[in-house]
């Protein structure tokens, strides 16, 4: 006589345990790729850096620099371009904005080695970033002179540097027409 049991589980059923908790593991861990950033566990990266001497450097105009074969436009600022907007100097004669942000640039440049920490790009795929040549940074030093303008998405600090060099009418702000802020918008 052959012995029955009952209660013995088929070999479907003995399947379904580990069948459901692998299912269960499937869908926590797409759930969480799709929930969790994929840079959250990743080092965070450091910004690119472009350096380049003295003798590398050419300013284009007053926020765009060469720095040996590579452009890069100052981050976070606006200047007039060339022959865009008449500004006055100090003894009153009148001169090209634009011309003249481009000086400033080149006078905070000149004779020093430069290196820029790049933040992306702009529109025209140009590096975007900030610099500095021997200590000096040179976005902020621009906009303290008055030479640029603080860009809406810039630093609070920033804002407040511009705020300075507005109530020391220095550069854009001395006597320019149009006044900096009505033309900010077509810059």
């Amino acid at each position: 006589m052959r012995i029955r049991r009952i209660f013995r589980p088929s070999p479907a059923a003995r399947l379904r345990l580990p069948l459901a908790a692998a299912t269960g593991i499937g869908l926590s861990g797409l759930l969480l790729s799709t929930a969790v950033p994929r840079d959250l566990f990743t080092p965070s990266r450091t910004l690119p850096v472009i350096s380049a001497s003295a003798g590398d450097i050419r300013v284009l105009d007053g926020e765009t620099l060469r720095l040996g074969a590579q452009v890069l436009r100052l981050h976070a600022l606006q200047v007039p371009e060339r022959g865009r907007a008449t500004c006055r100097d100090a003894a009153g004669q009148s001169m090209d904005c634009g011309a003249a942000a481009a000086e400033a640039l080149a006078a905070l440049v000149a004779g020093r080695d430069v290196t820029c920490r790049v933040r992306g790009e702009d529109r025209d795929g140009r590096a975007l970033g900030t610099c500095e040549a021997a200590g000096v940074e040179v976005n902020a030093s621009l906009v303290a002179a008055g030479w640029a303008l603080a860009d809406a998405g810039a630093a609070p600090a920033l804002g407040a540097i511009e705020a300075a060099a507005r109530e020391g009418a220095r550069g854009l702000w001395a006597a320019s027409v149009p006044a900096p802020e009505a033309s900010r918008r077509g810059l």
